[in-house]
Protein backbone atom coordinates (compact mmCIF):
# COMPACT_ATOMS: atom_id res chain seq x y z
CA UNK A 1 0.00 0.00 0.00
CA UNK A 2 1.68 3.57 -1.19
CA UNK A 3 0.61 6.49 1.11
CA UNK A 4 1.14 9.90 0.50
CA UNK A 5 0.78 12.53 3.50
CA UNK A 6 1.61 16.36 3.32
CA UNK A 7 2.24 18.25 5.88
CA UNK A 8 4.16 15.25 7.69
CA UNK A 9 7.21 17.48 9.50
CA UNK A 10 5.10 17.74 12.69
CA UNK A 11 1.59 17.86 14.22
CA UNK A 12 -1.16 15.58 13.34
CA UNK A 13 0.77 14.75 9.55
CA UNK A 14 3.48 13.37 11.50
CA UNK A 15 0.82 11.07 13.64
CA UNK A 16 -0.66 9.80 10.60
CA UNK A 17 2.29 9.00 9.36
CA UNK A 18 3.59 7.27 12.27
CA UNK A 19 0.22 5.57 12.61
CA UNK A 20 0.15 4.53 8.92
CA UNK A 21 3.83 2.77 9.43
CA UNK A 22 4.15 -0.94 9.06
CA UNK A 23 5.12 -3.83 6.95
CA UNK A 24 4.36 -3.77 3.09
CA UNK A 25 3.36 0.07 3.31
CA UNK A 26 5.11 2.74 1.33
CA UNK A 27 5.00 6.32 2.23
CA UNK A 28 5.46 9.36 0.84
CA UNK A 29 6.46 11.60 3.40
CA UNK A 30 6.45 15.70 2.32
CA UNK A 31 7.04 18.67 4.77
CA UNK A 32 9.12 21.60 4.56
CA UNK A 33 11.68 21.42 8.03
CA UNK A 34 13.92 18.94 7.19
CA UNK A 35 15.11 18.03 10.39
CA UNK A 36 11.56 16.73 11.91
CA UNK A 37 11.02 15.24 8.42
CA UNK A 38 14.05 13.14 8.81
CA UNK A 39 13.19 12.09 12.05
CA UNK A 40 9.69 10.97 11.16
CA UNK A 41 10.88 9.17 8.20
CA UNK A 42 13.17 7.35 10.84
CA UNK A 43 10.03 6.03 13.36
CA UNK A 44 8.50 4.95 10.35
CA UNK A 45 11.31 2.96 8.60
CA UNK A 46 11.90 1.80 12.27
CA UNK A 47 8.13 0.66 11.93
CA UNK A 48 8.60 -1.19 8.76
CA UNK A 49 7.82 0.89 6.47
CA UNK A 50 9.63 2.12 3.07
CA UNK A 51 9.54 5.57 3.04
CA UNK A 52 10.25 8.59 0.39
CA UNK A 53 10.49 11.81 2.07
CA UNK A 54 10.50 15.32 0.46
CA UNK A 55 11.22 19.03 1.51
CA UNK A 56 9.12 20.36 -0.29
CA UNK A 57 6.16 23.57 0.03
CA UNK A 58 2.83 22.32 -1.21
CA UNK A 59 2.20 26.43 -2.55
CA UNK A 60 4.98 25.13 -4.91
CA UNK A 61 2.65 23.58 -7.69
CA UNK A 62 4.96 22.25 -10.09
CA UNK A 63 8.07 21.20 -8.06
CA UNK A 64 5.40 19.05 -6.19
CA UNK A 65 3.81 17.54 -9.00
CA UNK A 66 6.96 16.88 -10.52
CA UNK A 67 7.65 14.41 -7.14
CA UNK A 68 4.33 13.13 -7.02
CA UNK A 69 4.12 11.88 -10.69
CA UNK A 70 7.76 10.20 -9.67
CA UNK A 71 6.15 8.82 -6.58
CA UNK A 72 3.30 7.42 -8.39
CA UNK A 73 5.07 5.91 -11.26
CA UNK A 74 7.39 3.98 -8.44
CA UNK A 75 4.70 3.29 -6.26
CA UNK A 76 0.86 3.37 -7.89
CA UNK A 77 -0.85 5.35 -4.41
CA UNK A 78 -3.94 3.89 -3.41
CA UNK A 79 -4.33 6.82 -0.63
CA UNK A 80 -3.31 10.88 -0.45
CA UNK A 81 -3.69 12.60 2.54
CA UNK A 82 -3.53 16.53 2.07
CA UNK A 83 -2.57 17.64 5.36
CA UNK A 84 -0.15 20.66 5.10
CA UNK A 85 -1.38 23.57 6.91
CA UNK A 86 -0.84 26.90 8.67
CA UNK A 87 -2.64 29.02 10.77
CA UNK A 88 -2.32 33.14 11.13
CA UNK A 89 -4.69 35.96 12.18
CA UNK A 90 -5.02 40.08 12.23
CA UNK A 91 -3.31 42.03 14.17
CA UNK A 92 -5.03 42.24 17.45
CA UNK A 93 -7.47 45.26 17.55
CA UNK A 94 -7.19 45.09 14.13
CA UNK A 95 -10.47 45.84 11.63
CA UNK A 96 -9.15 43.25 8.81
CA UNK A 97 -6.71 41.05 8.60
CA UNK A 98 -3.50 41.48 6.20
CA UNK A 99 -4.54 40.75 2.40
CA UNK A 100 -0.83 39.01 2.53
CA UNK A 101 -1.78 36.92 5.76
CA UNK A 102 -4.82 35.79 4.06
CA UNK A 103 -3.33 34.94 0.48
CA UNK A 104 -0.51 32.71 2.11
CA UNK A 105 -3.20 30.66 4.21
CA UNK A 106 -5.54 30.33 1.02
CA UNK A 107 -2.49 29.03 -0.75
CA UNK A 108 -0.90 26.76 1.78
CA UNK A 109 -4.38 25.32 3.01
CA UNK A 110 -6.42 25.53 0.00
CA UNK A 111 -4.10 25.52 -2.95
CA UNK A 112 -2.10 23.24 -1.20
CA UNK A 113 -4.17 20.37 -1.34
CA UNK A 114 -5.56 21.14 -5.02
CA UNK A 115 -1.88 20.97 -6.12
CA UNK A 116 -1.79 17.56 -4.32
CA UNK A 117 -4.28 15.89 -4.84
CA UNK A 118 -5.46 17.22 -8.51
CA UNK A 119 -1.86 15.43 -10.14
CA UNK A 120 -3.14 12.02 -8.65
CA UNK A 121 -6.40 11.67 -9.36
CA UNK A 122 -5.89 10.79 -13.25
CA UNK A 123 -4.02 7.92 -12.31
CA UNK A 124 -6.36 6.72 -9.45
CA UNK A 125 -9.35 6.90 -11.69
CA UNK A 126 -7.43 5.12 -14.55
CA UNK A 127 -6.67 2.31 -12.00
CA UNK A 128 -10.52 2.67 -10.68
CA UNK A 129 -9.54 2.93 -7.67
CA UNK A 130 -7.71 4.90 -4.93
CA UNK A 131 -8.50 7.37 -1.66
CA UNK A 132 -8.57 10.88 -1.04
CA UNK A 133 -8.46 12.59 2.39
CA UNK A 134 -8.82 16.47 3.01
CA UNK A 135 -7.74 18.01 6.14
CA UNK A 136 -9.95 20.83 6.84
CA UNK A 137 -11.49 21.80 10.30
CA UNK A 138 -14.60 22.47 12.01
CA UNK A 139 -13.53 26.17 11.44
CA UNK A 140 -14.96 25.54 8.27
CA UNK A 141 -18.26 25.56 9.45
CA UNK A 142 -18.45 28.87 10.48
CA UNK A 143 -15.95 32.00 10.06
CA UNK A 144 -14.69 32.61 13.42
CA UNK A 145 -14.07 36.79 13.93
CA UNK A 146 -10.09 36.15 15.01
CA UNK A 147 -9.11 34.09 12.14
CA UNK A 148 -10.40 34.93 8.50
CA UNK A 149 -8.44 33.92 6.41
CA UNK A 150 -7.94 30.55 8.02
CA UNK A 151 -11.17 29.77 8.39
CA UNK A 152 -12.33 30.45 4.68
CA UNK A 153 -9.28 27.98 2.99
CA UNK A 154 -10.81 25.54 5.41
CA UNK A 155 -13.52 26.36 3.80
CA UNK A 156 -12.82 26.18 0.88
CA UNK A 157 -10.90 22.90 1.24
CA UNK A 158 -14.42 21.27 2.83
CA UNK A 159 -15.93 22.15 0.00
CA UNK A 160 -13.85 21.49 -2.61
CA UNK A 161 -13.30 17.77 -1.51
CA UNK A 162 -17.31 17.55 -0.98
CA UNK A 163 -17.32 18.43 -4.59
CA UNK A 164 -14.55 15.88 -5.72
CA UNK A 165 -16.24 13.34 -3.86
CA UNK A 166 -19.25 13.31 -6.03
CA UNK A 167 -17.33 14.00 -9.27
CA UNK A 168 -14.97 10.98 -8.70
CA UNK A 169 -16.94 8.33 -6.86
CA UNK A 170 -18.43 6.34 -10.15
CA UNK A 171 -14.43 6.22 -11.02
CA UNK A 172 -13.49 4.32 -8.13
CA UNK A 173 -11.84 7.09 -6.05
CA UNK A 174 -13.40 7.40 -2.18
CA UNK A 175 -13.15 10.67 -1.15
CA UNK A 176 -12.89 11.71 2.88
CA UNK A 177 -13.95 15.47 4.33
CA UNK A 178 -11.97 15.76 7.93
CA UNK A 179 -12.98 18.60 10.11
CA UNK A 180 -11.21 18.08 13.26
CA UNK A 181 -11.50 20.10 16.49
CA UNK A 182 -8.80 21.26 18.91
CA UNK A 183 -5.65 18.61 18.97
CA UNK A 184 -2.33 18.91 20.35
CA UNK A 185 0.49 20.26 17.89
CA UNK A 186 2.88 23.03 17.12
CA UNK A 187 0.57 24.62 15.72
CA UNK A 188 -2.19 24.84 18.83
CA UNK A 189 0.73 25.58 20.70
CA UNK A 190 0.69 29.31 19.38
CA UNK A 191 -3.10 29.41 19.97
CA UNK A 192 -3.89 31.94 22.68
CA UNK A 193 -7.26 31.56 24.04
CA UNK A 194 -9.63 28.91 24.50
CA UNK A 195 -9.22 25.02 23.51
CA UNK A 196 -12.38 23.28 24.39
CA UNK A 197 -12.31 19.41 24.45
CA UNK A 198 -8.47 19.27 23.44
CA UNK A 199 -7.80 16.01 21.72
CA UNK A 200 -3.86 14.30 22.03
CA UNK A 201 -2.80 14.61 18.43
CA UNK A 202 -2.22 10.59 18.47
CA UNK A 203 -5.71 10.21 19.25
CA UNK A 204 -6.81 12.27 16.41
CA UNK A 205 -4.43 10.19 13.87
CA UNK A 206 -6.05 6.95 14.79
CA UNK A 207 -9.56 8.49 14.45
CA UNK A 208 -8.58 9.74 11.45
CA UNK A 209 -7.09 6.52 9.90
CA UNK A 210 -10.34 4.94 11.08
CA UNK A 211 -12.63 7.07 9.25
CA UNK A 212 -10.93 6.85 6.08
CA UNK A 213 -10.31 2.82 6.44
CA UNK A 214 -14.41 2.54 6.58
CA UNK A 215 -14.71 4.55 3.60
CA UNK A 216 -16.57 8.02 5.86
CA UNK A 217 -17.34 10.65 3.48
CA UNK A 218 -16.60 12.81 6.30
CA UNK A 219 -15.14 12.58 9.95
CA UNK A 220 -16.39 15.09 12.50
CA UNK A 221 -15.01 15.80 15.56
CA UNK A 222 -15.29 15.84 19.21
CA UNK A 223 -18.90 15.24 17.85
CA UNK A 224 -20.16 18.12 20.57
CA UNK A 225 -17.75 21.00 19.21
CA UNK A 226 -19.17 19.91 15.76
CA UNK A 227 -22.50 20.39 16.56
CA UNK A 228 -22.09 23.65 17.84
CA UNK A 229 -20.50 25.11 15.08
CA UNK A 230 -22.70 23.63 12.67
CA UNK A 231 -25.59 25.02 15.31
CA UNK A 232 -23.97 28.71 14.94
CA UNK A 233 -23.70 28.41 11.62
CA UNK A 234 -27.67 27.76 11.57
CA UNK A 235 -28.58 30.40 13.37
CA UNK A 236 -29.62 33.83 12.28
CA UNK A 237 -26.33 35.65 10.76
CA UNK A 238 -26.60 38.65 14.22
CA UNK A 239 -26.76 35.93 16.44
CA UNK A 240 -23.69 33.77 15.14
CA UNK A 241 -22.05 36.67 14.91
CA UNK A 242 -22.48 38.03 18.18
CA UNK A 243 -21.41 34.32 19.40
CA UNK A 244 -18.15 34.53 17.54
CA UNK A 245 -17.17 37.56 18.72
CA UNK A 246 -17.00 36.76 21.86
CA UNK A 247 -14.92 33.77 21.56
CA UNK A 248 -11.55 35.34 22.25
CA UNK A 249 -8.33 34.15 20.94
CA UNK A 250 -5.24 35.55 19.35
CA UNK A 251 -2.93 33.02 17.20
CA UNK A 252 1.02 34.09 17.65
CA UNK A 253 3.24 34.58 14.86
CA UNK A 254 5.10 31.14 13.41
Amino acid sequence: MAVVITGASSGLGAALARVYAAPAVVLGLIGRDPRRLAAVAAVCRAAGAKVEEAVLDVAERDRLESWLAAFDAAHPVELVIANAGISAGPVPGAAGEEAEVTARQVAVNLLGAVNTVAPLLPAMAARGRGRVALIASLAAYRGLAYSPGYCASKAGLRAYGEALRALAAPRGVRVTVVCPGFFSSRMTDRWEGPTPLLMDCERAARRVKRGIERGRRRVDFPWVLALGMRLCDALPAVIGDRIVRGFHFRIRSA
